[in-house]
């Protein structure tokens, strides 16, 4: 009898042996020594990388920003006040991710990837590393198509190109934030995505810019990212970031990509804030020293992909603010360093009336003029001398001097090209309506009219373009071969619709 028991028991314990799995897990784990301002020392971590997502108690995570030899600086996302001295944190061996894909379109989220607005919760089906590294030389094709703004001034002088980085500068209150949210309009029908990254901005601002969108059935291809004023410098840090990855996602499927950083002033002095809580040494104005390549490494993800790769961009128009005009102060020379260009907004000209108010002397595109419309190209080649004789003229004529014919010529064309290039808020001009414009101007045949007539004679272009016989023609022309048509066809067309103004 004792005997059946000793071989039941024996069999037991070798099944048992057998269906025994290992259940033990190491875990890294550390220990919170101080916390505040959405900042935590922790000691222990020694196996902790850089980016690296921890998870710290009562469901808020961490941010590996600073790896020291004793102890590790993290930023934190989400409820910093629930943290205490003395808690346990723990390492995850993930690198910090964003949600990616469709399901963000048409939504407003924090740089987490969470709904802000009341659309309900996303489900994701793909989420990708915030830091990212960017394209190589080898991977990037050429910048050869055009990213259509609907601005005048901006298609004409300083065109942005399709995988281009133009930095929009200026002082506040100048009309910054209009020319980007007015290219975002534009893409309506154009097959792009739109990524609005809003750092440091009131609430009650982004509120509105989503109603606007939605008003111009723009918000159906645009992610807005929203770091609002009130949050830590960690969501204003992460802010543009997150958005790129967003853009990275599309950019791969070979889509078209417009994003705007508005702006990256708050988003450095959000990153100074958090080096100097960290203890890393200031610099310059108090930056640290690396403040030049953190927007280097985020401006240098915008690209155009060879076509191997499938061709897909993304066009970034990143903000910086300027104080007094001055354009040579630290922050704005690093980024003017690293885009493609600026336009630059001068506080005179958006007081004198001019708007948008663009220098055209001091923007510059470097690479637009290869993206450009070849029609555009050849109609705007003499526009800014034009403009640049016209300032020299005007300072001249302003002491009441006795100009020859020539110069009143001239000083005349400089106003109606000033005239010209003026355009409202939100009051968007298609291409071929652009170019034919500046064509009437260029050629003449604006010489007789007055600045009313001019003006009138712009709207007849546009409505000529969509009834006339001739006016269609030269459309279709236009949009298919981005060439001018015969100089007799346009001649005749703007010489019959000067009879109307």
């Amino acid at each position: 009898m004792s005997k059946i028991k000793v071989q039941e028991m024996t069999e037991i314990i070798k099944k048992q042996i057998q269906s025994y799995e290992q259940d033990v897990k190491l875990e890294n784990i550390g220990k919170v020594l101080s916390v505040g301002d959405g900042i935590a020392i922790v000691y222990g971590l020694q196996q902790a990388m850089l980016g690296e997502l921890l998870e710290f108690p009562k469901d808020v995570k961490g941010l590996v920003f600073n790896l020291e030899e004793h102890h590790v600086g993290v930023i934190l996302l989400g409820r910093s006040e629930l943290i205490k001295e003395g808690d346990l944190v723990k390492t995850t061996k993930r690198i910090f991710e964003v949600p990616v894909g469709e399901e963000l379109l048409g939504r407003v989220v924090n740089p987490l990837g969470e709904p802000l607005d009341a659309g309900g919760s996303i489900h994701a089906k793909k989420f990708l590393p915030v830091e990212r590294r960017a394209q190589g030389v080898m991977q990037r094709g050429s910048i050869n198509a055009s990213m259509e703004t609907g601005i005048k001034v901006i298609d004409a002088l300083v065109p942005i190109g399709r995988g281009q980085r133009e930095l929009i500068i200026g002082d506040r209150q100048t009309g910054k934030t209009t020319l980007a949210v007015d290219t975002i309009i534009n893409q309506k029908g154009k097959n792009t995505i739109c990524i609005y990254v809003a750092i440091g901005q009131k609430e009650s601002s982004v509120s509105a810019l989503a109603e606007l969108f939605s008003q111009h059935q723009a918000l159906d291809y645009t992610i807005i990212v929203s770091a609002g004023a009130s949050k830590e410098g960690t969501m204003l840090y992460l802010a543009p970031f997150a958005g790129v990855t967003m853009g990275e996602y599309f950019m791969e499927q070979g889509k078209d990509v417009l994003i705007v950083y508005d702006d990256l002033s708050k988003h450095a002095v959000a990153y100074r804030e958090l080096s100097l809580l960290l203890r890393r040494p200031p610099g310059r104005e108090a930056y640290p020293g690396d403040v030049f390549y953190l927007h280097s490494r985020l401006l240098e993800r915008s690209a155009r992909l060879s076509d191997k790769l499938g061709g897909g961009s993304i066009t970034a128009l990143p903000i910086i603010e300027t104080k007094a005009g001055d354009i040579s102060a630290y922050i704005s020379t690093n980024v003017i360093s690293i885009t493609d260009g600026q336009i630059f907004l001068e506080a005179e000209l958006f007081y004198s009336g001019i708007r948008p108010a663009i220098n055209a002397g001091l923007s510059v595109s470097r690479v637009g003029g290869a993206a450009q419309w070849k029609a555009m190209k050849k109609v705007a080649g003499t526009i800014r001398i034009n403009l640049a004789n016209y300032r020299e003229l005007e300072s001249f004529a302003q002491f009441g001097s006795d100009l020859d014919s020539s110069a009143k010529k001239r000083l005349e064309r400089g106003r109606k090209t000033v005239e010209i290039l003026k355009q409202d808020v939100h009051e968007l001009i298609d291409m071929p309506t652009q170019i034919l414009t500046v064509y009437a101007l260029s050629e003449g045949h604006m010489d007789d009219l007055n600045i009313d007539q001019v003006k009138r004679l712009e709207s007849e272009i546009n409505q000529g373009l969509q009834m006339n016989d001739l006016g269609k023609k030269i459309h279709s022309h236009l949009v298919e071969t981005k060439s001018l048509p015969d100089k007799k066809d346009l001649d005749h067309f703007i010489t019959g619709l000067k009879r109307l103004v």
